[in-house]
């Protein structure tokens, strides 16, 4: 069974300056600011969400089907999907557009000053779910608003399942727009200040949003994850990891792991657990798809958390 990811695909650019900005920025003159920093320290990684839940849903034994849009300057990215056999058969190049990127840079305090230019994302309702037939499950992750609108109509139209995920994406949305996600999705994940805001956009509890859906699920960092589901709320708990390393790209690792108990007719505690353990392999190594783990690691590590293996 073939699951859509539709979602961004971006180049992280991540760079580390050895100083504090507070030493270089003078409050009195912020409005004629004008600074460069120095950054010694540079790396780029692959990311996006699409690209990350996919890397992580084929870690697990999943089809990930990526729909998405990149740039002129895709091939490293598009040689990398390759070298990893994920299909980019619904990964539309758009010319004369650079492919999405951040660039972000961090101080010795861990503040962040990051620019994101959409680029190629900005044309992603250029891709139709329709072309992906053989998708039975989707998640409509951080995307163009246009694409992300109308994937999450298409899916629905189509009878396909989906998880609604805007991330970083939702302030785009209005209180109208989001209840009609929620409507129109099976299930909803956010991390606690997503789900905040989404509180706050349409007015209304989790408790009554979590009845549009199957299920809503909400991530709290170090405090694990809720799934409302049924009338019901289930609690999970943080996976330990081996050693925390960086946050970018956890929940997308967890996310995969609900699409995964999802498209495997798993109950949500065995589900939200999988989910959980994604994420703490991934907070162990750098970027978003740098880790490795082969599923009888996967399952060892579930069996060290939960006392008995998922498969």
């Amino acid at each position: 069974m073939s699951t859509l990811i539709c979602g961004s695909i971006a180049y992280d650019n991540i760079m580390v300056f050895h100083d504090r900005f507070k030493n270089h920025i003078l409050p009195e003159q912020i409005h004629i600011l004008n600074v460069a920093f120095l950054v010694p320290e540079m790396r780029r990684e692959f990311g996006g969400c699409a690209g990350n839940i996919a890397y992580n849903l084929k870690l697990l034994g999943g089809d990930p089907l990526i729909m998405a849009t990149v740039g002129d300057d895709a091939d490293p990215y598009l040689v990398r999907l390759d070298d990893l056999g994920l299909s980019r058969t619904h990964v539309r190049r758009i010319a004369g557009s650079y492919t999405a990127q951040a660039f972000i840079t961090t101080d010795l305090d861990d503040n962040q000053i990051t620019a994101f230019h959409p680029g190629a994302m900005s044309y992603s309702h250029l891709n139709r779910v329709a072309d992906a037939r053989s998708a039975t499950l989707g998640i409509v992750a951080p995307d163009g608003r246009d694409g992300m609108l109308q994937h999450a109509h298409d899916l629905a139209a189509a009878g396909t399942p989906f998880i609604f995920d805007p991330g970083q994406g939702l302030p785009m949305f209005s209180g109208d727009d989001l209840m009609q996600f929620m409507k129109l999705a099976e299930y909803a994940c956010f991390n606690d200040y997503e789900a905040k805001l989404l509180c706050d956009r349409t007015g209304h509890s989790l408790e009554r949003l979590a009845n549009e859906v199957k299920a809503l699920i909400v991530t709290r960092g170090g405090e694990g994850s809720q799934i409302y589901t049924g009338g019901q709320r289930h609690e999970i708990p943080c996976v330990k990891a081996d050693d925390v390393v960086d946050p970018t790209g956890c929940g997308d690792a967890y996310r995969s792991g609900l699409l995964y108990g999802i498209a495997n007719g798993w109950d949500w505690l065995k589900t939200g657990r999988l989910a959980a353990v994604m994420g703490a392999i991934k907070i162990s190594h750098r970027g978003g798809q740098n880790h490795r783990a082969s599923r009888d690691e996967i399952a060892d590590r579930y069996a060290q958390a939960f006392g008995k293996a998922p498969w």
